[in-house]
């Protein structure tokens, strides 16, 4: 595997978060740990039950480093599964619930998964594929002949702690990207890495009896950002299954919590509650933003109406730079995303790997003390992600596009990869213009984000028809959907008579997205 070296942190860790949570159930157990849906569990029974998760695995042979797959909406069991799959040594790997069952295939395939952990409202994409896998399946909430029951496994496991020793190298999670085609990209986070992302935890206020309240899904590194700070800190996570943004401003009234994760579509859709100003949301401390840009005007309308702060963070699932907006503290910057953290160097550079001068555009290379192991047995995905600078040091290319103002505060611009960032989510462009030239009607396609008051921006499919061809618009969009996950559906496709290109053939996308643009900005 390709050594990436990532720079120590002011303060480096010299315990992994394993560590920390036993020793926070050791010293609070009677404190609430978790709450979902209306159940409560303390610290001390959240220590026991990952215990007996953690001895589950061990009795059935799992070994360091075994990946451990769940597939749930956010929930109590989803917790404590995360963590007793820690305790075990093992390897978290959640999967994403809006990806096609052929990607989950790919995903379960490629990283060998010992065991699957399944919620019912997700049985079906995992049913279809899963008894041809050599994996052991467990069902979180259904019975099913072909699955263990989960509590019955769990209940009647050992509760006395493992201890398995841990070392910083050791693998904490793998990460999917969601693609339809090829294998999805696995990206491997190590000990190291997460223990070095809980400098935030003071700071932030996670460790001063915070209610951290988590309505992304927990296979997002969106949410494990704060999911983990907040463990780590000793206090208190709530989980919403499913958002909805009334749901989320009763709870924040109800529970008095004090800090949120949230992608910018929920932002929007919160501020825009016709009643949010009569709900009591003072007792929010800390906002987080992250996932994708959030927008200056929600931005000033979060600083205006909603008490808190409001960070925002830029970066990627993968690590490396990232940058901080204390939106406050800066209100004339809101069309940034702040400066880099503590730590955190960016670079941009041109298409010849040099960087450009400053205040010109150039592709965003970052490196911080959290930088991913590498991708899952795909050293030549890893090297292709790496630019070094002159000393040799190892920096991750984003394929996004910024510049830097004389302040020295990011300002990010179009992006160099063709992907969507539709409701806080990655969609790639070819992923669907696969899916669209597989129709024997299409001879050429392309796929563009466009603005969408719902989710940001949302993925428009651009085709061009063979001659004589009978079907409607509206109907291949309809048989491509078919065979997407649920995060890469077309919002529409249009047909035309010719795609732009440039000189050596390359679709001109940049061209393709003006006019929807420009009509959103009137």
């Amino acid at each position: 595997m390709i050594t990436i070296n990532p720079p120590a942190p002011a303060n480096v860790p010299t315990k992994t978060i394993v560590e920390v949570v036993r020793a926070n159930a050791q010293a609070h157990p009677d404190k609430l740990a978790l709450v979902c849906d209306g159940r409560e569990v303390t610290w001390g029974a959240f220590d026991t039950r990952i215990n007996q998760i953690a001895n589950l695995l061990l009795s059935m042979g799992v070994t360091k480093g075994c990946n451990i797959a769940i597939i749930s909406p956010n929930s109590i069991p989803y917790a404590e599964l995360f963590m007793g799959i820690l305790r075990a040594g093992a390897c978290v790997t959640p999967l994403s619930t809006m990806a096609a069952p052929e990607a989950l295939q790919k995903m379960l395939t490629d990283c060998g998964a010992k065991a699957i952990f399944v919620a019912a409202q997700y049985l079906e994409l995992v049913e279809g594929f899963v008894g041809d896998l050599d994996i052991a399946r467990f069902a979180i909430d259904f019975d099913h002949p072909d699955f263990q029951a989960f509590d019955a496994a769990v209940d009647t496991a050992d509760t006395t702690d493992p201890k398995i020793p841990l070392d910083m190298s050791d693998a904490f999670n793998l990460i999917y990207s969601s693609g339809t085609t090829g294998t999805p990209k696995g990206i491997l986070h190590n000990h190291w890495m997460r223990a070095a992302q809980m400098d935030r935890v003071t700071p932030n206020g996670y460790d001063d009896n915070a209610r951290t309240l988590l309505s992304t899904p927990l296979y997002s590194n969106t949410t494990i950002v704060s999911f983990l700070p907040t463990l780590y800190g000793g206090s208190t996570v709530y989980l919403m299954p499913k958002f909805d943004a009334r749901g989320y401003l009763e709870i924040v009234q109800r529970e008095k919590i004090t800090h949120t994760m949230l992608v910018p579509v929920q932002y929007k859709r919160i501020m825009d509650v016709p009643d949010f100003d009569q709900f009591d949301l003072s007792s929010m401390r800390v906002k987080f933003s992250t996932s994708a840009p959030l927008r200056a005007e929600v931005k000033a309308d979060v600083l205006a109406r909603f008490p808190g702060k409001l960070l925002e963070y830029y970066g990627l699932t993968e690590g490396g730079g990232v940058t901080v907006l204390n939106s406050a503290e800066y209100p004339h910057k809101l069309h940034t995303v702040g400066q880099p953290a503590p730590g955190n160097e960016i670079r941009l550079i041109d298409e010849a790997g040099n960087e450009v001068p400053k205040g010109k555009v150039g592709e965003i290379c970052g490196r911080g003390p959290t930088m991913m192991a590498g991708y899952f047995g795909r050293d030549d995905l890893t090297a292709d992600y790496i630019w070094r600078d002159d000393a040799g040091r190892v920096f991750f290319r984003s394929g996004d596009m910024g510049r830097f103002d004389d302040e020295g505060f990011l300002i990010l611009s179009d992006r160099k990869k063709d992907m969507i960032i539709s409701g806080g989510l990655n969609i790639y462009a070819d992923d669907l213009e696969l899916v669209l030239l597989a129709d024997a009607d299409v001879t050429d396609a392309a796929v563009i984000g466009v603005p969408s008051e719902a989710w940001g921006e949302t993925p428009l499919g651009l085709v061009v028809l063979r001659e004589g061809a009978a079907r409607t618009a509206d109907q291949i969009c309809a048989d491509a959907n078919s065979r997407l996950g649920k995060s890469q559906r077309l919002s529409g496709v249009e047909v035309r008579d010719v795609l732009p290109r440039s000189s050596i053939g390359k679709i001109l996308k940049k061209e393709l997205r003006i006019p929807f643009w420009e009509n959103a900005k009137t």
